[in-house]
């Protein structure tokens, strides 16, 4: 703020000081003067000339001022001096307010001589007061009337100010606040809210093994905020809107006559404006450190509140359901595709084998078995008989009988050796070997115990799914059941004028101090 602060004046007639009169009337009269002495003695006033008046020592304020009152006479002062010695030499006193008012005063009288001429007769002129310029004011008294000027000035504005302020206030804050006011504690049509609280819960075991089953619900803020969140979102969203209207009748119960025109619905409405309507009366809250869902349903009537919360915690019910089904349904079907691949498999590995053991020996591993120990038995006899007959070769007299009969039994159970080894390992009457029908049986074997192994594992990883999936199920609890209200909720009156006094407040100094700005940036 650097505009400087200007003082209005203003030409007040000073009334007469009380008693004046009487002093005059009691003064002696000065010897009456004649128009032409009047005359000579303003010619013979002192000051009249430029150096007398530079010399006097006026003020810059002072000079100003006469060059005003000069210019306001119709005069042409070439200096701030001169419009002074002009001033004098008519009789205006340049430094006193009523100059003017006593000039118009005299002008007008002078009219009237016109209109009534006087007698035309010797005419004295009545003593006036002294009508020169003068310096014997006193500066302190000057001063001191200037600021009584001043501060009636200023007080005057300032009464005028805080006049226009009370009514700018009563009429676009007070008034306002009182028809706001009105219409909350009159007009508006009470509104009852239904409360509730409900949380979602996961079935999960983990938390301890004493528990089990059922008893491992616990409530998990944190593994269940998406579901929550989402719960939240749908509850909110324009289906579940539209399904609330289908069953419920929401369009037509915010469309009674009976609400008052501001809060009620347009019965052509369209579904947007019916969405904003039911965003304002249905309001969802999710803590996410406790995990609860708080929803609040405004109606016009208790009834219907509560058949809204409740027909919205079904449609929560059934939303947290779907969430979960989903999840369950792709981990199960995927593990029983798996279970049933592996079930498969070992079927056919174990038909092979089946098939293996039916074209050949019950046992061909405990025929080779057989087998084997024969061919120990004749390996141990023609080693017997081998020895035998190293001793009767070693004889000096061999005889020759036992002899002949021990080389007999070698070569017999050497046959008998060979024979059961190609037992062993040749083909006999076109059939395979017993070691590659064993070989096949093995492998036969191997694959089916694969194949229980990998439906072992299939039953597992079912098993492992169907837990998993256990924990993926969701259980909306209701903490809080809706409880039919019995006292109107809304309007909140005193809140609700106490809130609109502070909006039209704030609208008021907006549009105040904005009108200030511009007003000083156009006047700078």
């Amino acid at each position: 703020m650097t505009t400087k602060p200007k003082v209005s004046k203003f030409r007040i007639r000073r009334s007469a000081v009380p008693g004046s009169a009487a002093m005059q009337a009691a003064a002696p009269q000065p010897e009456a003067v004649r128009d032409g002495q009047i005359e000579a003695a303003r010619a013979e006033a002192p000051g009249t000339s430029i150096d007398e008046i530079r010399s006097e020592g006026l003020t810059g304020r002072e000079l100003r001022m006469a060059r005003r009152v000069a210019q306001k006479h119709g005069l042409a002062p070439t200096s701030d001096f001169d419009a002074v010695r002009l001033l004098r030499a008519r009789g205006i006193d340049p430094f006193q307010r009523s100059g003017m008012l006593e000039l118009v005063a005299g002008g007008g009288g002078e009219r009237r001589a016109q209109d009534n001429p006087p007698i035309q007769l010797p005419q004295t002129v009545p003593a006036q007061g002294n009508t020169l310029p003068t310096r014997n004011v006193n500066p302190a008294d000057r001063r001191a009337s200037e600021i009584v000027a001043i501060q009636r000035d200023i007080s005057r504005r300032r009464r005028r100010k805080l006049v226009l302020l009370f009514s700018r206030l009563m009429a676009f804050v007070i008034v306002p606040t009182f028809l706001a006011g009105y219409y909350f504690s009159t007009m508006a049509t009470p509104m009852y809210a239904s409360n509730s609280a409900f949380l979602i819960l996961s079935a999960d075991g983990g938390g301890g093994g004493g528990r089990g089953g059922l008893g491992g619900l616990i409530p998990s803020q944190f593994a269940t905020g998406q579901d929550a969140i989402a719960t939240q979102e749908y509850l909110e969203s324009k289906d579940a809107m539209l399904r609330l209207d289908e069953e419920r009748g929401f369009r037509a119960h915010f469309s009674d006559p009976a609400i008052d025109p501001i809060q009620r619905l347009d019965p052509d409405a369209s579904n947007e404006a019916v969405y904003k309507l039911y965003r304002r009366h249905v309001k969802i809250g999710y803590d996410p450190t406790e995990g609860v869902m708080r929803m609040e349903v405004i109606a016009a009537d208790p009834e219907t509140s509560l058949q809204f919360n409740q027909r919205l915690i079904a449609y929560a019910e059934e939303r947290v359901d779907e969430l979960s089904r989903d999840k369950r349904n792709d981990a199960v079907k995927i593990a029983a595709e798996s279970l049933e691949n592996a079930k498969a498999e070992r079927r056919a590995a174990q038909e092979r084998l089946v098939a293996l053991q039916e074209g050949t020996i019950l046992d061909p591993e405990g025929e080779i078995a057989g087998i084997r120990t024969l061919i120990n038995s004749v390996e141990l006899q023609l080693q017997e008989k081998e020895l035998a007959l190293s001793i009767q070769m070693n004889n000096a007299r061999p005889n020759n009988a036992r002899v002949t009969a021990l080389q007999s039994e070698i070569t017999v159970l050497r046959a008998e050796l060979e024979r059961q080894k190609r037992r062993l390992t040749e083909a006999s009457l076109g059939d395979s070997s017993l070691a590659s029908k064993t070989a096949a049986i093995q492998m036969a074997q191997a694959d089916l115990a694969t194949a229980d192994m990998v439906l072992q594992s299939a039953l597992e990883s079912m098993r492992m799914s169907e837990t998993e999936a256990n924990k993926q199920v969701r259980y909306l609890t209701v903490s809080a059941r809706p409880i039919l209200p019995e006292e109107a909720s809304y309007p909140k009156v005193f809140e609700n004028t106490v809130l609109a006094f502070l909006i039209f407040s704030g609208i008021y100094l907006l549009v105040s101090l904005t009108a200030s700005i511009l007003r000083e940036q156009v006047t700078s």
